[in-house]
């Protein structure tokens, strides 16, 4: 077998749930090893896109907020989502600037990534935005901030200790820490 091929067979879908964000489907199944079975997948219908900010004393900006699915709150790097069809980066300076009000000149990509493939199909593409000047927030209503500015290396330890969980976060601030010790960054 082709390790493309895919080894699952579906005989059936049904929608369950759908909202302006994600749809939930669904799938009958006949498994991998032949067996009859049910598999659940929430579609994503945006791009998440996130940008690790940071300025030229090498301080980086974390964003607070409560996260309802988790029932806690959370230190991240700036996020959001993104419509099918505009570059991701477009999207990530836009949540830049709502969320932190800084715009940056330079960017470049640090990791794309799927965000729980078990389950969903949500991609994601987060950069490192350098260059910095500050302009004015503007969050979504639904979202109540706290901006952290902080060294990078302080919200390096703030991953080592447990304390920020968020994926795409954790992946960027580790990404820039290989690139800060093997001289990619300065």
């Amino acid at each position: 077998m082709n390790e493309q091929d895919n080894p699952w067979q579906v005989k059936g879908e049904k929608m369950i749930y759908e909202n302006p964000w994600i749809k939930i489907t669904e799938f009958d199944v006949i498994n991998p090893s032949g067996g009859k079975g049910i598999y659940g997948k929430v579609h994503y219908k945006a791009i998440a896109t996130g940008a690790l900010a940071l300025d030229h004393e090498l301080n980086t900006y974390l964003v607070g907020q409560y996260r309802f699915p988790l029932d806690i709150y959370s230190w991240e790097i700036p996020e959001g989502g993104g419509a099918f069809g505009v570059d991701p980066v477009e999207s990530a300076k836009r949540e830049l600037l709502e969320e932190t009000g800084l715009v940056a000149a330079e960017w470049s990509q640090l990791v794309e990534m799927h965000l729980s493939n078990s389950v969903s199909d949500e991609y994601a593409v987060v950069y490192l935005a350098r260059n910095l000047s500050q302009h004015t927030a503007s969050p979504e209503e639904t979202e109540q901030l706290q901006i952290k500015k902080l060294p990078f290396e302080e919200a390096y330890q703030m991953v080592e200790r447990g304390e920020i969980t968020d994926s795409m976060s954790v992946a960027a601030i580790l990404k820039v820490k290989l690139m800060l010790l093997d001289g990619r960054l300065s």
